[in-house]
């Protein structure tokens, strides 16, 4: 049995101060769109928003998780997840994880299809951005934010890079590698065709 593979193009980018930051005006209070951390963990609801904004884009890396391993990574001190609504509903999230010596990263980031193109994504980045640059006021014993940085690829949509580039992040790396096909993993079968 053979198995197909695909050269998948990664960028890494980075802000060094939180300067570096170019925010995007929050959308009209009438647009009906908030953004809320999800302070209690949840590994449904992480599970949830994971495949939901990740299924078109080919996001597999954690769908063999289990209950355990969800929990445990969404209950370590500075994880946080910041859920944007639009009236009432899920839009989207962006997952923060501090790392060693100030180092923040933005493990997942997303809109469910139905809300793209809507001006949120912007939004939600430089409002969760913002918060990774102060995540440290959130969490004792957490080192002050000196860097933030996010990886994208050419699997992800195709407004990502651009998207992350207009907020003030800078290339730092960039790889290309063979992976494998997979399957559209959902959220189910069809969703998106």
């Amino acid at each position: 049995m053979s198995h197909r593979t695909l050269a998948v193009t990664t960028w890494s980018l980075e802000q060094t101060a939180p300067d570096d930051l170019v925010s995007t005006p929050a959308p009209d209070a009438s647009a009906g769109v908030r953004i809320t951390r999800a302070e209690v963990p949840s590994p449904e609801f992480s599970r949830f928003l994971y495949t939901a904004v990740g299924g078109d884009n080919t996001w597999t890396d954690r769908l063999g998780w289990t209950y355990e391993r969800w929990r445990a990574f969404l209950e370590r001190p500075g994880v946080e997840t910041w859920v944007a609504y639009d009236h009432g509903t899920p839009a989207g999230y962006i997952e923060l994880d501090a790392q060693d010596d100030g180092v923040v990263e933005i493990s997942y980031f997303g809109l469910l299809p139905a809300f793209r193109g809507r001006r949120i994504g912007g939004h939600l980045l430089s409002y969760g951005t913002a918060r990774a640059w102060d995540l440290a006021e959130r969490w004792p014993g957490v080192a002050r934010t000196k860097r933030v940085w996010v990886h994208t690829c050419s699997l992800d949509g195709p407004h990502a890079m651009a998207n992350y580039e207009r907020r003030g992040f800078r290339l730092f790396d960039t790889t290309v590698a063979d992976e494998p096909v997979a399957d559209d993993p959902g959220p189910w079968p069809g969703a998106h065709g």
